[in-house]
Order: structure tokens, then C-alpha cells, then sequence
């Protein structure tokens, strides 16, 4: 398990890992994410699961059906791999599928669509964002949960900024953040139609957006 460079901080029972994230952290991000029964007895999908924790946590907490993917961070430029996925995955005696997949090749032709879809600091990381939250709204035909780092949020109109190499995080693969009225509007112009926003400061540096949002059933 040492081996292994974690972002997250997973209990898998005898031993915690040692990860980048603390987990104290991420239950609380969990709890932002799937507050109340959000996720009992329904099918989700976990997009950029990294380590896992999102995607053990859905599981843990009543998911029908859960189905972890990333390409990103398990092989793409990202710095970390799937080892911590795998572990984890085997420790805990899981039931989580794991697909590799990039954002821009989900296709819910091949894995169906989800009753819930988790895209959680993933946004930031496209040059596309739009293109990306429309591969996220493809499979989702319910309700789709977006976290985010946001900016500009003293501004009413909607804008998003961008930052030029390493300047948001000293991380070059981020590359934009919107405002809150801006993601709302990307989310309305494919689909979207009822919100429930946050702005948090979890991880006490970043403003970070958390958006819940619904698609109209009668559509």
C-alpha cells in the first residue's frame, strides 16, 4: 500500500491510506454530494474516480449500480495511476466497475445511462469545458452533480476565467473556472432545468462550486 502514491485517504477497514486528501475531507465532500438518500437503490457514475473514494463512498451508502471511470489520472497526464483504485477496490470487496475512459469518449451506448452522475474537479481540467459537460449530461437522464473550482463570483453576468499555464493551483493542466451563473447557464443550454448550488471552501484555499441539477422528467 506504501507503494503507491494516493491522492485519497480511503478507510479500508484495518488501515487508512495515506493519501494527499484527507478523508476527514472527503467525507465531508461526500455528504455535500450525496446528502439525505440521494444515491440509495440507484445507478451512478463516478467520471474522473481517480483513488475511488467517491465511487466506494456511493457504494457504501446503497448504490444499485456504480461504475467508476477515469483515463486522466490512470493513464493519461495525470500524475497519479489505478494501483490506489485497484487496491482499494480489492480491500474492500467491491462491487464498483471500473472503466477506463476519457471524458470526451463516454458514450452512454456503451455504458448506458445513469440515474446519477458525479463529475466532481474534473471540469477545470478541459480545455473544452462546455464539451465536457455535455458528454456528462449524456449519461445522466436524471440528475447530474458538478464540483468545481470557481472564480469571478463578485460578477453577476456570466463569465468564466481562464488561467494562463500553471496559475490556478501551480497545476498547468487546469485551465478554467466559471462563475456560478455561468456554470448554470452551460447546465440550462443542454438540458438542465432545476438547480441547487453551493459555494464551499473545503479544502479552506480554493472557492470551490458544487451544483446539483435535474433534468425535466417530461422532456
Amino acid at each position: 500500500m506504501r507503494d503507491i502514491t494516493w491522492f485519497h485517504s480511503i478507510d479500508l477497514g484495518e488501515a487508512v491510506t495515506p493519501g494527499f486528501k484527507h478523508h476527514w475531507l472527503l467525507k465531508a465532500e461526500a455528504d455535500a454530494y450525496f446528502r439525505s438518500d440521494l444515491v440509495t437503490d440507484k445507478s451512478v457514475l463516478d467520471i474522473g474516480a481517480w483513488d475511488g473514494f467517491m465511487s466506494f463512498e456511493a457504494e457504501q451508502r446503497g448504490a444499485g449500480r456504480v461504475v467508476a471511470t477515469d483515463h486522466f489520472c490512470w493513464s493519461g497526464p495525470g500524475w497519479g495511476t489505478k494501483a490506489g483504485f485497484d487496491y482499494a477496490h480489492s480491500a474492500l470487496n467491491s462491487r464498483v466497475e471500473a472503466v477506463e475512459v476519457d471524458v470526451f469518449e463516454l458514450d452512454p451506448a456503451r455504458l448506458g445511462t445513469f440515474d446519477v452522475v458525479l463529475f466532481p474537479g474534473v471540469l477545470y481540467h478541459l480545455k473544452d469545458p462546455f464539451g465536457g459537460l455535455e458528454r456528462a449530461s449524456a449519461m445522466s437522464h436524471d440528475l447530474l452533480i458538478v464540483e468545481t473550482a470557481t472564480a469571478m463570483n463578485h460578477v453577476k453576468e456570466p463569465v468564466m476565467q481562464f488561467y494562463l499555464g500553471n496559475e490556478l493551483g501551480g497545476d498547468p493542466t487546469n485551465f478554467f473556472a466559471p462563475n456560478e451563473p455561468c456554470l448554470c447557464n452551460m447546465l440550462k443550454e443542454i438540458g438542465f432545468t432545476r438547480f441547487q448550488s453551493a459555494i464551499t471552501k473545503l479544502d479552506g484555499a480554493t472557492d470551490r462550486l458544487i451544483i446539483h441539477a435535474w433534468k425535466d422528467q417530461n422532456q
